[in-house]
């Protein structure tokens, strides 16, 4: 009889702080090499995975005579109040994310997010290791500006990078693009809900990131940006269609951030993108999937007819139209089992060599 795999026994839990204090949290440059790995296995068809999402009335949170004085701080920002699930394979692993979200816990201390990522055996879908992916997640959701970048903007001149949010995805968004892009940006500019957490996230990154960063207090730098990030939880539009230049890239991560009139005129004139149509159509929270359910039709079937693109199918794009590009990304399972995966080999090796450096003492 063929030897079976021996079951795996050992299972823990890895923390943020603790891959830290061993030195295993991947740097940048580690993480967009699993990005990169992901999207190739993505494309080809070796990676694939799903996503529920369970989203929470916010009428029955509000109901808590204890929450209600709070109310008035969401007049134009969604709690966001849901529990997802993400799961996803390669050759050699599967993946759950589960992910808890309320913007209310930030009164709390609390992250807005909370991810815990399970790392299986392929073969077996046996449990290896449970990783604190929070912050593991803000940094694969940043990731996708570089992805977009490099499709979009890599023959481009030297441009300016609008990014709206201030939070952790906020903060990715600009050390992979520094990273990846720091001579082709002349400046970031960000825009937040309030000066005050925009000049906090300059702060803390202006010694690390090469190009300057500059907060906004309105959208009038917007015309002279050649890129556009939406990272908030804003219940409307953060932008209006004339204060974009008009061949702009815009890239968005939130919900419903996106104006009417600039998606019509980027389906019409331009290139819209998905990262992926199905996933984002039946999320349906944000603006591109919301722009035809609104009319009672679905992005999953009109899309496609109307010249909606994919970033999980396609990695070179004709750009002769002039007109604008819009690329939607409602977060790919996949992203965050590469990145888990890294994660988790960089730990082994580093605890197995310093495990061996032991015992040869």
């Amino acid at each position: 009889m063929p030897k079976c795999l021996e079951p795996t026994t050992e299972v823990f839990f890895l923390s943020a702080q603790h891959l830290f204090e061993v030195g295993a949290d991947l740097t940048t440059a580690e993480l967009l090499e699993a990005m990169g790995t992901a999207w190739r296995d993505i494309r080809a068809g070796s990676s694939f995975g799903g996503k529920a999402v369970l989203s929470l009335p916010e009428d029955a949170f509000w109901a808590s005579g204890t929450k209600l004085p709070f109310r008035t701080q969401y007049v134009n920002e969604r709690l966001g109040w849901k529990l997802s699930c993400l799961y996803s394979v390669n050759d050699h692993y599967g993946g759950v994310k589960v992910i808890g979200a309320n913007a209310f816990n930030r009164n709390l201390g609390l992250p807005r997010s909370t991810s815990t990522i399970l790392l299986l055996e392929k073969q077996t879908l046996r449990l290896l290791v449970a990783l604190d992916g929070t912050l593991l997640s803000a940094r694969r959701t940043g990731s996708y500006a570089t992805t977009v970048m490099e499709c979009f903007l890599n023959q481009a001149e030297p441009l300016d990078v609008c990014i709206f949010g201030t939070g952790p995805i906020a903060r990715a968004i600009i050390e992979c693009l520094d990273f990846g892009f720091g001579e082709k940006i002349t400046q970031f500019i960000i825009r937040g809900r309030s000066e005050e957490s925009a000049e906090k996230l300059r702060e803390d990154l202006s010694t690390s990131v090469s190009a300057p960063l500059v907060v906004a207090k309105d959208n009038s730098a917007l015309r002279g940006c050649g890129y556009v990030i939406t990272a908030t939880n804003a219940r409307s539009p953060v932008f209006a269609d004339d204060e974009l230049a008009r061949s702009a890239v815009t890239l968005h991560l939130g919900g419903d951030e996106v104006p009417e009139a600039y998606l019509q005129r980027a389906l019409r004139t331009g290139i819209v993108v998905c990262d992926d149509i199905k996933t984002v159509s039946r999320r349906n929270s944000q603006s591109v999937s919301l722009h035809f359910s609104r009319r009672g039709l679905s992005l999953e079937e009109i899309g496609p007819l109307v010249g909606v693109k994919e970033l999980s199918v396609q990695d070179s794009w004709d750009q002769t139209g002039g007109g604008p590009i819009c690329v939607t990304c409602v977060g790919l399972p996949m992203l965050d089992l590469y990145a888990a995966q890294a994660s988790y080999e960089k730990y082994l090796s580093l605890t197995s060599s310093q495990h061996s450096g032991a015992r040869g003492s």
